[in-house]
């Protein structure tokens, strides 16, 4: 009888925890379109998958009246589980518990699941919802903050780390997510800022509020601190789940491999009539990715943010691989500094976890102007040259179109240890376009024609002699730096084929502690 009293006793506790700050707070959360600690996880992993660790945690806090006001799990739900039949460690913050306010314990909770994700060798999702540090416990909670930070900054490169911002995320809080690889914004119920509106209105004097200072729009196409937006949570959870089916489980494993009944010879008539005749007109850059990849699939990273390159995950014949391309839809494609650091951080991303990273080129240069040399140009194209040119994965490129100047050498070029390097037949590889050319290179014929049509036809003239000479694929193939000129109906299976031929790539970078990346 004893034991069954027991049992009871447990039944009860486990209901308790699993009512968080009540019905009443729930109801809350209900009515601001968001869900709870628990009804996101089960929305997340596969069904009756999870199992909970600390469910009985509580405070410690004696303080500022928080002496016998203990919620069991103290303000966040952790544990692990599995999607898609793979295992993932997990974290949930309960906003119905003192706002998802963090404290000592529930740092230590969170420390403990990143812990075993680390050792394990498996992925770690975050859910945040939470008002920041909880003030009665002073510098425990922002101790606890600094511990996750160091747990993330350690399963830097090692472990995928997902963040999802499903409400608030103020103050310290911000700097977990902005340590991680991806992270997931909803719109109209998550906000991320450093400082709120009432302290950039005493501070500064200006008057915004948590929307426009730091809501889902905001972060995803003025500060790149999203890589994705979701209608509602509902939508982020599916991309969580989405994004990794690209992913391998730690940085010692191959992404997984599925299976695929999209053609590997599969010809693409489309591409070979994609190309403006003139090079001046734009093209999006998405529909030759759409063509090429298994059942026009692609999974866009920080796509409101620098749309001027292209960057996500797709897969070909079934293996995964990071795309990185120039947008000439926008600002002709061309790089600046946002882009440039857009791309790295995408590319470093890709070669911490094994996928090979297939480039496509369209690149008139760095944008120039006294805007991009202030905001330091030099040093973000710096980051994107660095990051392929430490990268040991397998690296295919394409040229497309255009590919000038430094940009060229930027964009896994052959000389960065690019593997793989093509170009479609009417590929421009040069120091810069035919018209620039020109006009340094005949300056002095060129002011000595006075006569406006006779200057146009010898301008013409000029730059059709250029192009066969330098801005045509077949030069840079002359000096092995393009290894074939392709047709471009057939670039899925050259890339495919490539691919496999590269799978079992080993390249190693010098010994050293680190590297020290232009930032």
């Amino acid at each position: 009888m004893a034991i069954e009293n027991k049992i009871k006793e447990l039944m009860e506790m486990r209901e308790k925890a699993r009512l968080g700050g009540g019905e009443q707070r729930i109801e809350s959360q209900h009515k601001k379109g968001k869900y709870t600690a628990r009804e996101r996880i089960d929305l997340l992993l596969d069904e009756g998958s999870f199992e909970e660790f600390d469910m009985f945690v509580s405070h410690r806090c004696i303080d500022f009246g928080l002496k016998g006001k203990d919620f069991l799990s103290d303000g966040v739900v952790t544990g692990y589980g599995t999607i898609d039949g793979r295992l993932v460690y997990i974290f949930s913050q309960d906003f119905t518990v003192f706002g998802g306010s963090l404290s000592e314990m529930y740092a230590q909770k969170i420390c403990k699941v990143m812990d075993k994700a680390m050792k394990v060798g498996a992925p770690i999702i975050g859910i945040n919802d939470s008002g920041g540090a909880r003030i009665q416990e002073g510098v425990k909670s922002l101790g606890g903050y600094a511990d996750i930070f160091q747990r993330n900054i350690m399963s830097s490169g090692v472990i995928p780390q997902i963040s999802a911002i499903f409400g608030p995320c103020a103050g310290g809080a911000v700097y977990s997510p902005a340590l991680t690889d991806f992270t997931i914004m909803s719109k109209g119920t998550s906000y991320m800022f450093v400082t709120g509106p009432k302290v950039v209105k005493t501070v500064t004097g200006e008057t915004v509020d948590e929307e426009n200072l730091g809501g889902a729009s905001v972060h995803a196409r003025k500060s790149g601190v999203t890589h994705f937006v979701a209608e509602d949570e509902q939508e982020g959870i599916l991309l969580i789940r989405k994004l990794l089916t690209y992913l391998p489980q730690n940085n010692l494993e191959d992404p997984p491999l599925t299976s695929c009944d999209d053609p590997i010879d599969r010809l693409e008539q489309s591409l070979n009539e994609i190309i403006p005749e003139d090079a001046n007109k734009p093209y999006d850059v998405r529909e030759v990715i759409h063509a090429v990849v298994d059942y026009a699939e692609f999974l866009e990273v920080q796509r409101q943010y620098s749309p001027n390159i292209v960057v996500g995950f797709a897969k070909f014949n079934g293996m995964s691989v990071g795309i990185v391309a120039n947008q000439p839809n926008y600002l002709a494609g061309v790089l600046d500094s946002n882009a440039s650091r857009k791309a790295a951080r995408f590319v470093r991303f890709c070669d911490a976890f094994n996928i090979p990273i297939v480039t496509l080129v369209d690149v008139p240069g760095f944008l120039p102007g006294t805007a991009q040399e202030y905001g330091g140009i030099i040093i973000h194209g710096a980051k994107l040259l660095f990051a392929y040119g430490e990268a040991t994965v397998p690296k295919i490129t394409i040229i497309l179109r255009k590919a000038y100047g430094g940009a060229y050498d930027v964009m896994s070029s052959k000389h960065l240890r690019g593997d793989i390097n093509y170009a479609w037949p009417g590929a421009e590889i040069a120091v810069m376009g035919p018209r620039g050319a020109i006009e340094v290179l005949h300056a002095k014929e060129l002011k000595e024609i006075s006569d406006e049509q006779e200057r146009v036809n010898f301008i013409v003239e000029k730059e059709e002699e250029y192009r066969s000479k330098f801005a045509n694929p077949f030069v840079a193939a002359k000096y092995g730096y393009i290894d074939d000129v392709i047709e471009p109906r057939n670039t899925r299976f050259r890339i495919i084929r490539a691919l496999q031929m590269l799978s079992t790539k080993k390249d190693t970078n010098p010994p050293k502690k680190h590297s020290n990346m232009p930032l």
